[in-house]
């Protein structure tokens, strides 16, 4: 049986690995959203572990705040944010390859920040 974070990191990785699959063909709004994907499937364990809601957009806001805050990495905001982007880009299809490769490298530094909180 899965333990709580085992239940979020699982799909972490399988988004992750879906998410490079679907970059490399050229599908960038499913990549994209996978990658957003793999960064809430974290930010739930995150908060699992700390005994934060995680159940909104919104809760994961608060989490990346609070991670800033405990951290002071600035950084997390921002990459936090450019995830959001390859979220909308799901459903608004707006963005060019060389953004997109903008923001999926800042989403991957963010992959690794937060594996860092687990």
């Amino acid at each position: 049986m899965l333990n709580n974070l085992d239940a979020y990191l699982s799909p972490h990785e399988k988004y992750l690995r879906e998410a490079e699959s679907l970059y490399e063909i050229g599908d960038l709004a499913q990549a994209g959203e996978k990658y957003w994907g793999a960064v809430t499937a974290l930010l739930n364990a995150i908060a699992e572990k700390r005994g934060m809601p995680h159940y909104s957009h919104r809760d994961y806001a608060v989490i990346i705040e609070a991670l800033y805050e405990e951290s002071g990495d600035v950084e997390i905001v921002m990459e936090f944010r450019m995830a959001e982007a390859l979220h909308a880009n799901f459903y608004h299809n707006y963005m060019r390859r060389k953004s997109f490769e903008l923001h999926r490298e800042a989403v991957l530094k963010l992959v690794e920040k937060l594996k860092r909180f687990l």
